[in-house]
């Protein structure tokens, strides 16, 4: 089965819309943990237009009266977000090559030009229990060094299935994934996947059993205007237990 954790960033961008604390970000995440999700994520940027580093530790407290599920904070390693990672102690850490006025996460690390950079940042995290996990294009021959790096997973940017899906290119689209995420588990990595997936593309993409785990916050929070956010919720585990 494939674990599902629930990006709350849009819900923190509703928030901070009106300077109100309304939709409350706890409440909405522990309807998430009541429903059966395994974790929560967040993605804080610098100019914390969504999630913020409040967020972080308001989660956290929350997560904790919930054994077994899990707190996932993501983002660019910049001194601040390292410092609150450092303090709030999340169960896992994705740590993606943002630039700081980026609109959203569109590529992965470069680990040829990175890993010297990204080596002690990994070691820091892990001295500290944090299972680290690298955001990485499909390339299934840097997952060797993704591991030799420290880190502990390696998570799928998986906008370019989300845009091959129902398309005649999604059958080699699907297989270059599968290929890296092969790779990875070979190089003794788990596998996350994140970005653009949705009801309709994360069965199809999670079939192969390689897919730890899968966060999905935007589609999940649009679904849920049609829908209804327990039923999405609902939805989304009945396929990923599947």
């Amino acid at each position: 089965m494939t674990h599902l954790s629930v990006n709350l960033n849009k819900i923190g961008l509703l928030r901070n819309s009106r300077g109100r604390d309304y939709p409350n970000m706890v409440t909405m995440a522990e309807r998430v943990l009541s429903l059966g999700a395994f974790g929560l994520t967040i993605h804080p940027r610098p100019d914390q237009r969504h999630a913020t580093y409040q967020d972080a530790y308001d989660l956290k407290s929350l997560v904790a009266r919930y054994p077994g599920k899990e707190l996932n904070i993501e983002g660019f390693p910049d001194d601040h977000f390292l410092k609150v990672v450092l303090d709030v102690v999340p169960d896992q850490c994705t740590l993606v090559p943002d630039d700081p006025n980026q609109l959203t996460s569109d590529h992965g690390w470069n680990l040829g030009r990175d890993q010297d950079v990204l080596r002690p940042i990994i070691g820091k995290l892990k001295d500290k229990g944090i299972r680290v996990v690298l955001f990485m294009d499909p390339d299934p021959e840097n997952m060797i060094m993704a591991k030799n790096i420290g880190a502990n997973r390696v998570e799928l940017y998986t906008e370019a299935y989300s845009n091959a899906f129902a398309t005649e290119a999604e059958s080699q689209c699907l297989t270059q994934y599968t290929e890296a995420a092969a790779a990875a588990k070979e190089a003794g990595l788990d596998v996350n996947a994140g970005h653009d997936l949705d009801l309709k593309n994360v069965g199809k993409f999670c079939e192969n059993g390689l897919i730890t785990e899968v966060s999905i916050g935007h589609a999940l929070t649009i679904e849920s205007l049609d829908l209804g956010w327990d039923n999405v919720i609902k939805m989304y585990l009945n396929i990923l237990e599947k």
